[in-house]
């Protein structure tokens, strides 16, 4: 069966900044009814892109909502899930976007700064899909991307926490791609090389200032362009578009993939 697209629900992590954000305006723009989740609803940035959600959606006809999630905290996921489906009604969609990295060898990666990477990148990306995979399959339906890196399969100087837990994340997609594919539920990774984010803006701040060498962080990106066969960098909007179709019933044959976005790029 499929969902009352327009209409579905989408859950969206980390929908208040970079790939997820790229994401909720486009299915708000699409008539779904978003609710995203972020630790951070105040700062003027995060406003800024709730009041862009809020304009997608009235044009496109969705509805969003903003509430308060912190995927490293249990309780903070059951109650965040309650919320959602007292408001709007159970996820259709599970688009799991919320991540974080640091620069940081092996040798220099503290436990805290490790546990905060994995429980926010893998356990908290567990945490929704255990909250919303069981209604999906009770009701014959259902749609969960993941958004990984090519992290997951190349690894990253200085970046073992980021590379493991993506890694963990594609595995745990196809694990919950296998439970679900009886009962009509579909779980994809979409791994992007670089983006044009917040997110890579602060990592390439931290690369800079680890060199120590007096490359600028417009340097750097503009290196990394050049680097990539297309001479650009990834868009959110194409993740973004990409998502769009694989939540689709056009779209249903395709689980347990790693989809890649990356211009011809390895990394």
């Amino acid at each position: 069966m499929s969902p009352p697209v327009p209409r579905a629900v989408a859950i969206v992590t980390g929908g208040l900044s970079g790939i997820g954000h790229a994401v909720a305006l486009d299915l708000a723009a699409r008539g779904y009814r978003v609710v995203v989740g972020a630790r951070d609803l105040e700062s003027r940035a995060r406003l800024d892109a709730f009041g862009a959600l809020t304009g997608a959606a009235i044009a496109g006809g969705g509805e969003v909502r903003a509430d308060m999630l912190d995927l490293t905290d249990p309780g903070s996921v059951a109650g965040f899930c309650e919320r959602t489906t007292e408001r709007f009604g159970p996820a259709d969609v599970l688009i799991n976007a919320a991540g974080i990295t640091a620069e940081q060898p092996v040798e220099g990666h503290g436990d805290a700064l490790w546990r905060a990477i994995i429980d926010t990148n893998l356990t908290g990306a567990f945490r929704m899909i255990r909250a919303c995979l069981p209604g999906m399959k009770a009701r014959g339906w259902g749609r969960i991307v993941n958004i990984g890196s090519t992290a997951a399969t190349v690894g990253w100087k200085d970046n073992p926490a980021y590379c493991a837990s993506k890694a963990g994340l594609l595995g745990l997609t196809r694990c919950v791609a296998l439970e679900g594919a009886s009962h009509g539920v579909t779980c994809v990774m979409v791994s992007p090389t670089w983006v044009d984010t917040p997110m890579m803006a602060a990592d390439l701040a931290q690369v800079v200032a680890r060199e120590g060498r007096g490359r600028s962080v417009e340097e750097a990106r503009a290196e990394i362009a050049a680097e990539n066969p297309q001479g650009r960098i990834i868009q959110p909007g194409e993740v973004a578009e990409l998502v769009a179709f694989l939540i689709t019933d056009a779209a249903k044959g395709i689980t347990m993939e790693e989809v890649k976005i990356t211009g011809g790029a390895l990394w």
